[in-house]
C-alpha cells in the first residue's frame, strides 16, 4: 500500500533515488558491513536526525550484532548555507569506547568537514576504530579532503529531500530521495 505524500511530493521536482534503488543501495551497502565487521564489536551512530531512516533500514539488513547510539551534530547556520563551525548538540557517552569499532551513519556528505571532525573526534576520545558510511555524496562540494568508508550514491550538487533529509523539518518522510524545487528553498 503506498502511502500518498501530495503535499510534499509537488514541491518536489525530481525523483533522483527512487524507493526501490534506495533498498538496493542499502543492502549492497549492509553486505558490505557485515563483511567487514563479522569480528568486531560494530557501534552505529546515527547523526540525528537525518540518518535515522537511513540507519533504520540499514540495521535490519545487517546479520551481524551491532549495538545503535546517536548523536546530533550541526553545522547549518540558517537555510541551505554551512556555517562551517560543527557543534555538537548531543554527544555520545560512553565508557566502553575503547571496545567499539564505531560506524557513522551520515545521511549527505557534502564539504567533508562534519565528518571529517567526527572521526578525528571519537578517535580522540578512543574509540578502538571509526569509520563512515554516507547515503549520498556530493563530491562537488567537497572543502577538505575526506572520503567516506562507504557511499551509497554519488549525486549531483542540488538540494535534495526525502528519506530521512528535511528542508526546515518537512519531506523526512518522502520514501525516495527528490531534488526540492528552487523556489521552495530560495523564497
Amino acid at each position: 500500500m503506498r502511502v500518498h505524500h501530495d503535499v510534499w511530493d509537488q514541491d518536489v521536482e525530481q525523483v533522483l533515488i527512487s524507493e526501490q534503488e534506495l533498498d538496493e543501495i542499502v543492502s549492497r551497502i549492509a553486505a558490505q558491513i557485515d563483511q567487514d565487521y563479522k569480528d568486531k564489536n560494530l557501534l552505529l551512530l546515527c547523526i540525528l536526525k537525518g540518518s535515522l531512516v537511513f540507519m533504520g533500514d540499514l540495521m535490519k539488513k545487517l546479520s551481524i550484532p551491532c549495538e545503535i547510539d546517536c548523536m546530533k551534530v550541526s553545522s547549518y547556520g540558517h537555510g541551505t548555507v554551512t556555517s562551517g563551525r560543527i557543534n555538537i548538540l548531543l554527544d555520545l557517552h560512553r565508557q566502553d569506547l575503547s571496545e567499539k569499532d564505531i560506524l557513522i551513519i551520515e545521511d549527505i556528505i557534502d564539504s567533508g568537514k562534519t565528518l571529517s571532525y567526527l572521526v578525528s573526534y571519537l578517535r580522540i576520545n578512543g574509540a578502538r576504530s571509526v569509520r563512515t558510511v554516507a547515503l549520498l555524496d556530493k563530491p562537488s562540494r567537497r572543502e577538505v579532503d575526506y572520503t567516506p568508508d562507504y557511499v551509497g550514491r554519488e549525486i549531483p550538487d542540488a538540494f535534495v529531500v526525502g528519506y530521512g533529509l528535511d528542508f526546515g523539518e518537512k519531506y523526512r518522510s518522502l520514501p525516495y530521495v527528490g531534488i526540492l524545487k528552487p523556489e521552495i528553498y530560495t523564497n
